[in-house]
């Protein structure tokens, strides 16, 4: 539970730092590799998950709920 608490906490921020500009970015890694990034855009209250694959091309998605993204995130990290 306290990781997917952390992964909000940081997504809230993320909400944050946008309000000052347009967009914010924040990656998320484990051992130092990164396994995804988030850009949250303020003007739309949109999120976009780029999720990164060492053998294909990196996929995006689009998310308008903070607790479904923390949930994909969730899972990208355990995997």
């Amino acid at each position: 539970m306290s990781q997917l608490q952390g992964i909000l906490t940081r997504l809230k921020n993320l909400q944050e730092q946008a309000k000052e500009t347009e967009s914010a970015q924040r990656f998320f890694e484990i051992d130092g590799e990164k396994k995804c990034q988030v850009t949250y855009f303020s003007k739309t209250e949109m999120f976009e998950l780029e999720v990164f694959n060492e053998k294909t091309k990196s996929s995006k998605y689009q998310f308008d709920n903070i607790d479904m993204i923390t949930i994909e995130i969730f899972d990208l990290l355990q995997s």
